[in-house]
């Protein structure tokens, strides 16, 4: 995996993902031309840098790793490890203060130091992810604790296509 420059983003070519903050809205651009578009959910404290904010980190930031290939929909992750759960409105009834991280994780690396990475605005120390959510939280409206939430056909597609290395634009 080679680590995007800056100098050399976004890509004429190759893949990225563009991740719209005002319209809840994530891109995938081959090149120049958008290939895949769905609604997502990030952050309910809106957008910003600093660590324990509950903020949705900008900038640019590229797919450090991608977890839980293989598992099953809303395999429940819980400090980037599968719990053995599968999430059900029955574990949600006995478990009703978790932050619901599911199905797969995409987590994001910031790529600008002292904006989204270093220091205390860095987004991979902050465990900023592209994860799956349960089926009864909105799309298309911020409600996250800063991550940014796919429904699951969308993270399937999105994590084939956008292996680690990938640059991320969140704006």
């Amino acid at each position: 995996m080679a680590t995007p420059r800056l100098a050399e983003l976004p890509p004429s070519q190759s893949g990225w993902v563009e991740i719209d903050t005002q319209r809840q809205r994530l891109r995938w651009w081959q090149g120049k031309e958008v290939n895949y578009e769905c609604t997502i959910s990030t952050g309910v404290a809106g957008v910003g840098q600093q660590e324990g904010s509950g903020q949705t980190p900008l900038g640019w930031h590229y797919v450090r790793a991608s977890i839980g290939k293989g598992l099953p929909d809303n395999a429940v992750f819980r400090g980037r490890r599968w719990t053995g759960e599968v999430f059900s409105p029955e574990l949600a009834t006995n478990y009703p203060e978790r932050d619901w991280i599911l199905t797969r994780i995409m987590w994001l690396c910031g790529l600008e130091r002292g904006v989204n990475r270093g220091a205390d605005v860095d987004s991979q120390r902050r465990y900023i992810y592209l994860h799956g959510t349960p089926e009864d939280q909105p799309m298309g409206v911020a409600a996250s604790h800063g991550c940014i939430r796919l429904r699951n056909h969308d993270l399937h597609y999105l994590f084939v296509h956008a292996q680690p290395g990938t640059p991320v634009w969140l704006h």
